[in-house]
């Protein structure tokens, strides 16, 4: 099961929708059916309500997941802190084995590119493998988020499946 996860505190956000790009584009390279979306957005205010069931929920699909697609503004020099609210409601090793693309935006490519390297981290020490690259794009790039997506998935070609799909 392909999980996309959207870290973006804004509803509707470009991050968001790259994310599913992202997710679509891999979904159809795998033949897989169309990925969940998770949106922190949406959970809003429910993820500080301890055992809250939509968020429980949340984390459920995110330890089932086969592959995770996890993205992010820069917020800060980093990733959101609704992510890292969401993400640090699993257990230790909570992610353990699943593959794990990164999508970063940012204003500028040394912005998002040093985010990346923050929630690669992140992920590692969830017990997730990282697909390596991951995805970092920038303001003028969004506009173009399939395009993006689709030139990503082609490049990294089937790294994914090396990292454990």
């Amino acid at each position: 099961m392909i999980v996309v996860l959207s870290g973006n505190p804004r509803p509707h956000s470009r991050t968001l929708h790259l994310a599913e790009e992202v997710g679509a584009a891999l979904a159809e390279r795998l033949s897989q059916p169309v990925p969940h979306t998770i949106d922190v957005a949406a959970l809003g205010t429910r993820l500080l309500q301890p055992g809250d069931g939509v968020v429980l929920d949340a984390i459920g699909r995110l330890r089932r997941a086969s592959l995770l697609v996890v993205a992010t503004p820069t917020y800060k020099g980093t990733y959101t802190g609704v992510l890292k609210v969401l993400l640090d409601q699993l257990p230790a090793d909570g992610l353990r084995d699943v593959a794990a693309v990164t999508v970063v935006t940012a204003g500028v490519r040394p912005q998002a590119e040093a985010t990346e390297r923050h929630l690669h981290e992140l992920l590692t020490e969830l017990g997730a493998v990282p697909v390596v690259p991951g995805l970092a794009v920038v303001e003028p790039e969004l506009a173009n988020a399939g395009t993006a997506a689709a030139e990503y998935v082609t490049r990294i070609g089937d790294s994914f499946t090396a990292a454990g799909v």
